[in-house]
């Protein structure tokens, strides 16, 4: 996840047989730091070894597809939990608004609860 690690990683694969680097950008997130310039900067590192891809692994959120997909990363795993979510790109946000209140309140009535 460090700098350094990318960097080691990078001259130890240079000139070899084609190498994936996995950099759990999800943890890097979970410490409160922002992936997407982190993972730039690893992009970068990592084109010095032209058999080498860069892996943006552990995401959080659909957001980080995207992310990922717009500073050119190689490879993103992603879970499908966060595949599930891929029919909500570009839904109109006063209709997902209602369906959330509605769940909200499905989520109480199956909770016991009565308004």
């Amino acid at each position: 996840m460090t700098r350094d690690q990318v960097c080691s990683v990078v001259e130890s694969v240079k000139g070899g047989a084609p190498a994936c680097i996995s950099v759990f950008a999800g943890r890097i997130a979970d410490t409160g730091r922002d992936p997407v310039p982190i993972m730039s900067e690893y992009l970068d590192i990592v084109r010095a070894a032209s058999e080498a891809e860069l892996i943006w692994a552990s995401p959080r959120e659909l957001l980080n597809i995207f992310q990922a997909d717009d500073i050119g990363c190689h490879i993103i795993t992603v879970t499908n939990d966060v595949l599930k979510k891929l029919s909500l790109v570009g839904k109109d946000l006063a209709e997902y608004s209602l369906d959330t209140v509605k769940m909200f309140y499905q989520d109480g009535c199956n909770a016991g609860f009565t308004l």
